[in-house]
């Protein structure tokens, strides 16, 4: 496996683990472009992919799993894996303008800057969870109703714990703008911001979150983005650049299933999946594996199950005011969805 590095927005390519595994004279990039991942596979050649992921996500698993287990390759691809950490809009501009082909992100936080009109479809998905909201016994947040009038932590104001939560606010009749507040501290602080009451509640992601609760006393769990009605609903997905689904699709197909199989080694083998993954992280393995069997990898959904999925958080988004008003949640699906696998 490649040696994790963490890059800034700029990105940092990994080099595939078995490029060496190429017969001499494979074609490049270029020359393949418009050749589909079977008929490169058929003549013994990798269509060579650059995927963007965030290393730091253990929720995003299935990449280490498709390239150790070699289901990529399987597939006819050779993935080149690029880690962003920089803003969600830099991510999607790098699928966009072909500089990755690729990637994986939470649908929470890529929602809007697809409304923006990015040339990037989702073509599947990995899973759902991954974002839970708790709060602080001792300031007397023990539910969501109990949120009014208090301070919720979090590690980016436009981060996938507020955009969701807001939305789940708003149907329990609590104001997200009006009845809480927003209030930005670093990842590794946010236990912090509660124990010294400037923060009663803590909306954020894991494993980050895992951990906090390790370490601060009186933290009890209110939601999750598996709470309710989203419990059969995806969190992060697969998309790909609108060019490679318009005149590669057998590529972007080849990518779908990829992860899908590796979403469902991971569901399966959350031990092996951990041990895979954890090169990537600081968690140690037991807790790596601990939270990966809170999420839901066997949810991945493609095709018209997808795109129902995409509508339902347009809905949700436009309700809280994050897409616009004119906004169509049924023709901003249609949009943003490529069906490659039917």
């Amino acid at each position: 496996m490649t040696t994790p590095l963490n890059a800034s927005a700029s990105s940092i390519i990994l080099p595939s683990r078995r490029r060496l595994l190429r017969s001499v004279g494979a074609l490049g990039l270029s020359a393949v472009a418009g050749v589909g991942a079977s008929q490169v596979l058929a003549a013994g050649k990798l269509r060579p992919v650059k995927l963007a992921w965030n290393a730091n996500a253990v929720c995003l698993a299935p990449v280490p799993v498709a390239i150790t287990r070699g289901i990529f390759e399987k597939n006819g691809l050779d993935v080149e894996l690029i880690n962003y950490t920089g803003s969600t809009d830099q991510l999607l501009e790098s699928i966009a303008t072909s500089k990755a082909d690729a990637g994986l992100g939470m649908i929470h936080r890529w929602i809007k800057p697809l409304e923006s009109g990015f040339d990037v479809k989702l073509v599947s998905s990995s899973h759902g969870g991954c974002t839970r909201l708790v709060g602080y016994g001792p300031a007397g947040v023990t539910s969501l109703q109990k949120l009014k009038g208090k301070t919720i932590a979090v590690s980016d104001l436009n981060s996938p714990g507020k955009n969701f939560f807001s939305v789940l606010f708003t149907k329990a009749g609590i104001d997200p703008e009006k009845d809480v507040t927003w209030r930005q501290f670093p990842g590794d602080l946010l236990g912090v911001a509660v124990e010294k009451g400037e923060a009663h509640a803590i909306a954020d992601g894991d494993p980050n979150l895992f951990v906090i609760e390790r370490k601060t006393k009186g933290l009890i769990e209110l939601a999750t983005n598996l709470s309710g009605e989203y419990a059969d609903k995806t969190c992060c997905v697969l998309g790909v650049s609108g060019k490679l689904a318009r005149e590669d699709r057998a590529t972007a197909a080849a990518l779908a299933r990829s992860i899908n199989e590796a979403s469902d080694f991971v569901a399966n083998n959350p031990n092996e999946a951990a041990k895979i993954y954890s090169p990537y992280s600081k968690v140690s393995v037991d807790d790596l594996r601990t939270v990966l069997g809170t999420l839901t990898h066997k949810h991945h959904p493609s095709g018209v199950a997808l795109k129902k999925e995409i509508e339902f958080f347009a809905r949700d988004f436009k309700l809280v005011g994050v897409l616009k008003p004119t906004t169509d949640p049924v023709r901003f699906a249609e949009f943003v969805h490529a069906d490659v696998l039917s």
